[in-house]
């Protein structure tokens, strides 16, 4: 199984979505999170934090767990996995892109980004729903 990260940067009423380059193997040109594949003897919270760092230059704070989501698109040989985190506090300033795995990153109201039509995964909307109910427990979180 491939465990990926996924960096949800939240910000008030915001939150961060990268546009994948074009030539990305998966989901090209779509809307998704900064993040990346967990090396071998790493744990999440390392990959989150080293993923973070590589993308979009920030250290991550302060952040918990969203929970998971299966990529449908892989074959059942070989899954992959999505382990979310809500990302509340970082340093290193106002995120940038910092590699070529992006072509843009953009400040959402989650409101708006449910109604995204190029998102890289459907199961986002779920996402952005429960970020909306549940905004205060996930702004108060902490490492």
């Amino acid at each position: 199984m491939r465990n990926i990260v996924n960096a949800v940067l939240l910000r008030g009423n915001e939150i961060l979505l990268a546009r994948r380059s074009p030539q990305r193997k998966a989901y090209g040109g779509l809307w998704s999170f900064p993040g990346g594949h967990v090396e071998v003897g790493e744990t999440f919270e390392e990959a989150l934090v080293r993923e973070s760092q590589e993308e979009i230059g920030i250290l991550p704070t302060a952040y918990t767990t969203l929970g998971t989501i299966a990529d449908p698109a892989t074959p059942p040989a070989s899954p992959a996995t999505y382990h979310m985190y809500a990302v509340t506090s970082w340093e290193g300033g106002e995120p940038a892109i910092v590699d070529d795995e992006h072509t843009a990153l953009e400040w959402f109201a989650l409101a708006a980004a449910i109604e995204l039509s190029e998102l890289a995964l459907e199961e986002y909307r779920l996402l952005f729903r429960k970020l909306m109910l549940n905004r205060n427990q996930y702004l108060s979180c902490g490492v």
